[in-house]
């Protein structure tokens, strides 16, 4: 096990090499910054330190938090379950449109508010009765190191990781990365190469390529974002490409979900997404064969439910965070026609009598001593 976080020490990073003219490459991403010593790759959080790349902010969060599994947004991966969720600083994108800036863009390090090691994560999860810990807030491919660590001591300990991602990695580095995760919901911010480039400082066919390879060449469970922004990714025509490559490229099966923009960071003077953009998006994903079709950041029952892939029945009726109805059984079955639901089940959450609903609870590692904790 590495070193306490509370040393304040920078950890050694992975995925890197030296350039003939004396630079260091990170490899973790497809920005590959090339770096001077104590120069810092696009991220932040990697640093070129002697001769190697160092992680700044292992140990360090920006916060702890028990979620619903649903809030990731994840659901087919244990509906109505607990998970830990965590998060650093930094992000190796340039979203104009973030939503999590204040975390994600920071570059102060003392906004890092907790600290914890891997086994005080574990910990913390089992004491909450919490079936995952999920990376997110952030992008959890920039403090992967940590994200690998605190994910290996979760498997020593039976608890299952998530990964909330824009899958900005390289071919090298997501083989580390991905094998340490159980489930992943994958931003698929936009559908051309020129939304990626204008508004997130990045390129398309990495993520894509990222997709395909885990839902073809992994276990892990994927289910799929795409924030709505009113008229820059929301035409007609882009969500029909999109519905339809991830309809050929990924599978029916592979849960989208439709998430309403706020005005936020760099683009307050867009206006919020209609509702009726989402339900409409959600109508062409479905016309394009797409069976798991959601949406988010709104009141919309009907466009949170699952339904049967078979007979068509409402299987699990969400209102907002809240489980209203849970039909299936332990292995997500229909009880009318058999048919399995796509996804991960078993006893624990919904499936167990015991959704964690629509709360939200903030955890102090280092502030509040473990025993003194409340379960809920």
């Amino acid at each position: 096990m590495n070193a306490s976080p509370a040393s304040g020490q920078n950890h050694p990073g992975r995925y890197w090499h030296r350039l003939d003219d004396g630079r260091i490459q990170c490899d973790l991403c497809p920005r590959y910054c090339k770096l001077h010593e104590d120069q810092r790759g696009a991220c932040f959080v990697r640093m070129r330190e002697g001769d190697g790349i160092v992680l700044t902010t292992y140990g360090r969060s920006s916060g702890f938090c028990i979620d619903p599994i649903e809030k990731k947004p994840l659901n087919h991966f244990y509906p109505g379950s607990k998970v830990l969720s965590f998060g650093t600083a930094g992000c190796n994108l340039a979203c104009k449109f973030c939503q999590n800036w204040d975390i994600s863009k920071s570059r102060d390090m003392d906004s890092l508010m907790d600290a914890a090691s891997p086994d005080e994560i574990v910990a913390t999860a089992r004491h909450w009765g919490c079936h995952s810990v999920a990376f997110t807030y952030n992008d959890p491919v920039i403090f992967a190191e940590y994200a690998m660590d605190v994910a290996d001591a979760c498997h020593a300990h039976g608890l299952q990781t998530v990964a909330v991602t824009a899958g900005y990695i390289t071919e090298l580095a997501r083989r580390d990365f991905f094998s340490r995760m159980d489930a992943a919901n994958v931003d698929l911010k936009g559908f051309t190469d020129d939304f990626y480039v204008r508004l997130c400082g990045a390129h398309l066919q990495p993520v894509l390529d990222t997709l395909v390879w885990l839902q073809h060449e992994t276990d892990v469970w994927v289910e799929l974002t795409t924030l709505l922004i009113p008229g820059q990714n929301d035409s007609d025509a882009e969500l029909q490409a999109l519905s339809k490559w991830v309809h050929d490229e990924l599978g029916a099966e592979v849960p989208l979900h439709f998430s309403a923009f706020h005005p936020d960071f760099k683009m307050t003077d867009v206006p919020p997404t209609p509702p009726a953009t989402l339900t409409r998006a959600r109508r062409i994903a479905l016309d394009a064969g797409l069976k798991h079709v959601y949406t988010g950041n709104v009141h919309d029952v009907e466009g949170d439910t699952t339904h049967c892939t078979g007979c068509g029945r409402p299987l699990i009726v969400h209102d907002w965070y809240e489980i209203r109805s849970y039909t299936v059984d332990a292995q997500g079955a229909c009880p009318d026609c058999g048919t399995k639901l796509a996804g991960r089940y078993g006893p624990v959450g919904a499936a167990a009598g015991d959704a964690f609903g629509a709360r939200r609870i903030p955890v102090a590692i280092h502030r509040q001593p473990l025993q003194g904790r409340k379960t809920s």
